[in-house]
């Protein structure tokens, strides 16, 4: 299907101007059908943003799949507007607010969230959130961990700083980043996995035994997570990625097995009727 891409900006959830792309499917071309398009608000990872190669792949299979999906960049990353070191996990859920509410004006009703390691985490926690009549049907995340603690203790073992005078850096991906200890204490403050039993959305989650990230047990637990809270039981799968890495670039062919395989699943439990 032709796929149609286009940049945006739109607020966001902390009083800045946010940058994305929207890909689409081309709404002029034949046989397109609207009503029954998935529509996708993508959510980047940890100091990421939204034209790290496996989003940008992934967001234009998946359009070409007849799926609309927004990818974003949050407070202080890539081209929008803030000051990272301000942000911590709060403002990374107010951004993706602010990103569903656009998606909603720009694309109609979104159907489905999908984020990329700590911005799986964010979808996660507002799937379990979301009231019923928001509509989200579906999440799908690659390499998501199951709480925020975990990411609090490796910056703060990076640099003691952070924590010991309130400011630090550390080096992620050979950029120098300002941490700050708020944003730390933040990371703590959170209950993820209390937040994830809540989703009631049909949940597909990537994630390789080899990540040396994010371990592979983190997935293990969202799993379970989901499929033992009381109630009605919810639909939850996970996929191993063999000889993966954290960011889905060791193996190049697996970027288009996550888009297939996730549309196939959104095109099942995410369209808007």
């Amino acid at each position: 299907m032709a796929r149609k891409s286009y940049r945006v900006t739109f607020p966001g959830g902390n009083g800045y101007q946010l940058a994305g792309i929207v890909d689409r499917p081309d709404p002029n071309q034949q046989g397109f059908n609207e009503d029954h398009t998935p529509t996708v608000v993508f959510s980047h990872c940890f100091t990421c943003n939204k034209d790290l190669k496996a989003i940008v792949r992934i967001s234009r299979a998946l359009s070409e799949h007849g799926i609309a999906v927004l990818r974003y960049d949050m407070t202080g990353l890539g081209g929008s507007d803030g000051d990272f070191a301000k942000t911590n996990f709060t403002t990374n859920q107010a951004d993706l607010s602010a990103a569903i509410r656009f998606a909603k004006s720009e694309l109609g009703r979104v159907t489905s969230l999908m984020g990329h390691s700590f911005g799986g985490a964010v979808s996660l926690a507002h799937a379990g959130q979301a009231l019923d009549t928001e509509g989200i049907k579906a999440v799908i995340t690659l390499a998501a961990p199951s709480d925020t603690k975990h990411l609090a203790d490796l910056l703060s073992r990076r640099d003691p700083e952070i924590e010991q005078v309130g400011r630090g850096s550390v080096t992620i991906g050979g950029i120098s980043w300002q941490i700050e200890k708020q944003m730390l204490a933040d990371f703590r403050a959170q209950n993820l996995p209390s937040m994830i039993p809540a989703i009631k959305a049909a949940t597909l989650l990537f994630h390789s035994p080899h990540d040396e990230t994010v371990n592979f047990d983190h997935a293990l637990r969202i799993m379970g997570l989901i499929q033992n809270a009381p109630g009605v039981p919810h639909f939850t799968s996970l996929i191993a990625l063999k000889n993966s890495d954290h960011l889905l670039t060791k193996t190049p062919e697996d970027l288009q097995f996550v888009a297939d395989t996730a549309a196939a699943f959104l095109h099942r439990y995410a369209r808007q009727c």
